[in-house]
């Protein structure tokens, strides 16, 4: 058994794409939930905003770089101007008062803008162009990776950064 089968058992992988989708599926049940005024409104929206904000260092810092290829190098590109957008918004509600009239009108828009991002480019036209740039096994890997520094981000609050990151977009590495 070498060095690798011992970090890397494939039994206990989760397939990057598929981490990222059940990602962006809990976003939109914390939007729902906001919406439906279901449970304590501050906790669902200090839940959604850190999500937000771990999922999108995961994907600017790990997952975007490991995919930046020719056939991706646009999508990419688009991506972290949507993240910017996304967290310009977001930290706007941070400072807001969730009982404020805007509130909602800013939640909607912001559901709006990570709808797009999540299921229009990344699930329709990014990860297909991915699902046929890696290899399953680099997927799997991928995948073990970006949870690990996820679940990390979640413990800190990671929605407090979110102010600072607003001037620009992440920068991404040439594509290969």
């Amino acid at each position: 058994m070498g060095i690798l089968s011992k970090v890397f058992n494939r039994e206990n992988a989760i397939d990057v794409l598929k981490l990222l989708e059940t990602q962006h599926k809990e976003v939109d049940a914390l939007f729902e939930a906001i919406e439906k005024g279901e449970g304590n409104k501050r906790a669902l929206f200090t839940q959604l905003a850190d999500r937000l904000a771990a999922h999108a260092t995961v994907e600017e810092k790990i997952f975007y770089p490991a995919v930046m290829a020719k056939e991706t190098n646009e999508l990419l590109k688009e991506s972290v101007e949507e993240h910017l957008a996304v967290k310009r918004v977001l930290a706007d509600l941070i400072t807001m008062d969730l009982d404020n009239d805007a509130f909602m009108a800013k939640l909607l828009v912001l559901k709006e803008q990570v709808t797009h991002h999540a299921h229009k480019e990344e699930e329709n036209k990014l990860f297909p162009k991915v699902k046929d740039l890696m290899t399953e096994d680099e997927r799997l890997g991928l995948g073990n990776e970006v949870l690990a520094m996820f679940e990390e981000l979640m413990q800190k609050h990671p929605y407090k950064n979110v102010p600072s990151e607003t001037a620009m977009a992440a920068q991404l590495p040439p594509a290969k």
